[in-house]
């Protein structure tokens, strides 16, 4: 026998209605005529197209023609409760932002189908038909205005209509009443006469469970489609390795706004010291501009000082700023169009390093250094971090830590030095602070640098308190210097140089920020 509570009335209300009985809302007719009455017409004319619209059609054209005869189902996602009735804000799955060239909060539950057409009869020549599927805006006419509280736009403000959105992405849009026959229309086995779908998994439950539903239905392989859902994964996560100008240009208001965070931050040192949480006072700082210049954080920052600069992904910021230390600031900003920036300083919170931190600084600088002088189309990806990590044994070696020859170190039956750093030197960077994680090896790792690639260099030396294998003076310091760099026809470029990076630059620009 179950536990059930019942509503006034005594029948059996509903778990997911429960959240809505402290709302009080009227239902009464009159309230309702009242309501829809007496609102200002819109006035408003369609927008232009977003400066993403052609970017993300030319995105659409070649997934198009990796996939002929195929529906291509590439959900946003949904909203997802923070507190009962209390949502995150919304961010879409990031295939769909750059398919649609949509950023920012738009449209949760959102689907973009890709419908196949007779070759060349699609969008722009291409073998498919794209229509975005969502939620239009609620009229004031209809009850939803007021008493839907995830999308209702007294509760949440303005969302488009369907011509709006259209009109902004160039595309046809439809109800999210459609969706279930525009996804299970005519599906089933190729051989078959039927159209065999492709999804983009793990966004919305709901959406996998009309394709899943269709494909039981029409007697297909479950296991198959999995495989297919798969490969789609792979090709979305690979046509972003190499950026356009659009992408390009996103990166850099990235870079520019999380380079005003980090000044903003130097400026806060003197109130983080005062806390016994600053580390609290750092992050708060560069939230602040993050929100103000972009949609978001792009990731949670590390704001790490002295021996919590040693653990990697150190996100709980809690500790105490103090002077004679290194901070670690990890961090970016996210911009409106979801593309992210990738920046890691380490700054002396008294403004000048101390003999032995800059002896490190400038030892994980060289790493740097060298790893971004080799930049260029046709080097491998995977030799970025053999460079920098060679840097750092030598100087490891030179100061008497490592333990073996730096040879030794550097074959893959030693790796020594790494003690020290274990992570990689570079990732792909754009819509994910992690961008092109699906791609396979062969296209990421040993792939050959092109232009219009994006990815950080950042290397670090981590000394860690309790370290034995190190000399007493080196414990409790923790660097990383990194920056965003752009693959040029002829080398790099990095986007983040107009940040200081040598410790006599660090020490000036500190001076002057804090003076």
């Amino acid at each position: 026998m179950t536990n059930q509570v019942s509503s006034p009335s005594g029948s059996d209300q509903p778990l997911e209605d429960r959240v809505n009985n402290r709302s009080q809302r009227p239902t009464s007719e009159s309230f309702k005529q009242f309501m829809a009455s007496n609102w200002a017409a819109d006035t408003s004319q369609l927008p232009d197209a977003d400066p993403s619209a052609g970017y993300a059609a030319a995105r659409r054209a070649k997934l198009s023609a990796a996939y002929p005869g195929e529906r291509l189902v590439i959900p946003a996602g949904p909203l997802k409760v923070r507190s009962n009735d209390t949502d995150y804000r919304f961010r879409p799955h990031s295939a769909f932002a750059h398919l649609t060239g949509l950023g920012v909060d738009h449209e949760p539950d959102a689907v973009l189908i890709m419908e196949p057409t007779d070759d060349g009869a699609g969008d722009n020549g291409s073998n498919h038909a794209a229509t975005l599927y969502f939620a239009p805006m609620a009229g004031r006419d209809s009850s939803d205005f007021y008493l839907d509280s995830r999308s209702g736009e007294f509760w949440v403000g303005p969302r488009p209509t369907l011509s709006t959105m259209s009109a902004r992405t160039g595309m046809p849009t439809d109800s999210l009443e459609q969706l279930e026959l525009a996804i299970t229309k005519n599906s089933g086995p190729q051989a078959m006469g039927g159209i065999r779908i492709r999804l983009v998994r793990q966004v919305d439950l709901n959406v996998e469970a009309l394709v899943d539903t269709s494909r039981i239905n029409t007697s297909q392989d479950l296991e198959a489609s999995d495989a297919l859902d798969n490969e789609l994964a792979e090709f979305l996560s690979e046509l972003r390795l190499v950026k356009d100008e659009y992408e390009i240009a996103e990166l850099r208001k990235s870079v520019a706004a999380t380079i005003n965070g980090f000044e903003d931050v130097v400026r806060s040192l003197d109130a983080a010291i005062a806390h016994d949480r600053g580390e609290r006072i750092v992050e708060g700082s560069f939230f602040a501009r993050a929100r103000l210049e972009g949609n978001d954080l792009g990731y949670d920052t590390i704001a790490a000082c002295g021996n919590n600069a040693t653990i990697l992904h150190w996100i709980r910021n809690n500790g105490a700023v103090n002077e004679g230390e290194v901070l670690l600031l990890d961090a970016g900003v996210e911009a409106d169009s979801l593309y992210t920036a990738d920046i890691t300083r380490s700054l002396p919170v008294s403004g000048k390093y101390t003999e032995v931190q800059r002896h490190v600084y400038e030892a994980v600088l060289d790493a740097a250094d060298a790893a971004f002088a080799a930049v260029k189309p046709g080097l491998k990806f995977r030799d970025l971090h053999q460079i920098a990590t060679r840097v750092l044994a030598e100087r490891l070696s030179e100061w008497g830590i490592l333990p073996v020859s730096v040879e030794e170190a550097m074959s893959p039956e030693g790796q020594q030095h790494r003690r020290w750093m274990p992570h990689g030197t570079s990732h792909h960077l754009g819509l994910d602070v992690h961008d092109c994680a699906q791609a396979r090896a062969e296209l990421y790792l040993d792939a050959e640098l092109e232009e219009g690639m994006v990815f950080t260099i950042e290397p670090g030396l981590y000394f860690k308190n309790e370290d034995l294998a190190i000399p007493q003076e080196y414990r409790g310091i923790g660097v990383r210097i990194e920056d965003d760099i752009l693959v040029t026809a002829t080398g790099g470029e990095s986007l983040s140089a107009a940040l200081p990076r040598t410790a006599d630059d660090v020490e000036a620009w500190m001076a002057k920020l804090r003076s």
